[in-house]
Order: structure tokens, then sequence, then C-alpha cells
């Protein structure tokens, strides 16, 4: 269901450190937002050094852009950001001041995954025993 898109400079973290950071990742969001974690998709984008800036200087930031669906309570939503950001930088060692986790979201119906429409955020089970997964 949540896409979570890791991007930083080329060779910034190996690739043992993305499978733990995506592992982290997938165990938050499961726990949070209660969905399995076989829906859980994190993939990590890697750019050349020349091309990620931050005060219009060449940086090494840790970007953690995330789609979630529409509905969930606002607190678990900036829980969810939070054990991010920190699990971002307990696993790769990068400070937090060089680690931004932002979301964006829309509603459920406007996604569709293993080819259905995605359920409302507390209509999950429901969903699942419908979809034989």
């Amino acid at each position: 269901m949540p896409i979570y898109t890791c991007t930083t400079a080329e060779a910034t973290i190996d690739s043992t450190t993305k499978a733990a950071l995506a592992a982290e990742i997938t165990h938050i969001h499961s726990e949070i937002n209660h969905v399995p974690s076989t829906y859980v998709n994190v993939v990590f984008n890697e750019v050349p050094a020349e091309n990620i800036y931050t005060d219009a200087v060449p940086a090494q930031p840790l970007l953690i852009t995330g789609w979630v669906r529409d509905g969930h309570p606002e607190t678990e939503t900036t829980r969810l950001a939070t054990e991010i950001a920190d699990a971002a930088t307990r696993v790769t060692g990068i400070p937090p001041n060089r680690v931004l986790v932002v979301f964006s979201s829309s509603p459920a119906h406007y996604a569709v995954e293993g080819g259905r429409v995605l359920p409302a955020p507390g209509e999950e089970a429901t969903w699942l025993a419908a979809g034989n997964h």
C-alpha cells in the first residue's frame, strides 16, 4: 500500500544498510498503520552527488518521501514520520539534521494494488479477507 522512496547521493549507503533501513521502515509502517508488511514498498533512488543540493550547495542528505492513504489520524502520521526519521539516523548513521521525511497522501480509492482499489484506513481486514492474500 505505502510507497517509500529513499533518495541519496550515490554510494551514501551500502546494500546491507539499505536492507536494514527497508526492514525498519516496513516494521514501523506496519505497526503504526496496521497493515501487513507484505504491502509496504521501499525504493532506493541514488543520484550523482552533483545532483543533490541543500542551501544551494552540494549535500548528502537522506530524503525519504512516502505516499500514504488519507484518513489516518494526524498524530499517527506524525509518529510515523518521527519514528522513520529516527530509524533512518540509527540505521544509516546520517545525522538527524541531514534526514528529511515527508508524506503526501490521497484518498485510498485513488490507488490500485493487486488489481483492487485500496481500502480506506480501518477497512484493511475486510479488504485483506476478500483478496485471499
